[in-house]
């Protein structure tokens, strides 16, 4: 988790969404920050961009890192303000279906909204560095069956793992796990 002080420029984000989010500097570059509070579960933003097929020369370049993956060998480059949105392995934040941001956490305004990236990949073949630094960090950034399989859990919990990296009986207990973990919380 990453909070940081309204003290530079920010940028409006360019959504539907943008009176609740701004784009500002990071400690890893640009991140999104929350412009409001938001609740456990609430919608953050949806990711919007061009789809890149898998076999597009764009993945070999520094830039093909910026794509999301939304399925198998389907991916889009986000436009602002989701390109901003950073990685975390303690993150506040997660992906419901193949674009939803949500919050799974409390988030105050002000605070930088972060994702598990590992949570939307299944492609063997891209990883990147970590720069979170929170205490639980992994150090590096990979497909979502490499990660411990309590992480795995807990994101399937939450319901923000990608549908299309879950099979149906996966699909259909993370449905109902989230739906008892929330009754639970609302007592």
């Amino acid at each position: 988790m990453v909070t940081r002080q309204f003290s530079k420029s920010f940028e409006k984000g360019k959504s539907k969404m943008s009176r609740d989010v701004l784009v500002g500097e990071c400690d890893v570059g640009r991140g999104v920050y929350a412009a409001r509070d938001f609740d456990r579960g609430e919608k953050i933003l949806k990711f919007t961009g061009r789809r890149v097929p898998r076999t597009h020369a764009f993945h070999s370049t520094r830039d093909g890192g910026n794509l999301l993956q939304i399925g198998r060998m389907k991916y889009i480059l986000p436009e602002p303000p989701g390109l901003f949105v950073n990685h975390s392995c303690d993150p506040n934040a997660g992906i419901r279906g193949p674009r939803t941001l949500v919050a799974i956490r409390p988030i105050r305004a002000g605070e930088e909204i972060r994702f598990d990236y590992s949570t939307t990949m299944d492609e063997n073949l891209w990883t990147m560095q970590c720069f979170c630094r929170t205490s639980n960090c992994r150090h590096i950034v990979a497909d979502f069956r490499l990660l411990p399989d309590p992480v795995r859990e807990q994101y399937r919990v939450l319901g923000v793992v990608s549908p299309f990296l879950l099979g149906q009986s996966d699909i259909r207990r993370s449905r109902r796990v989230r739906q008892a973990y929330e009754w639970s919380a609302a007592d």
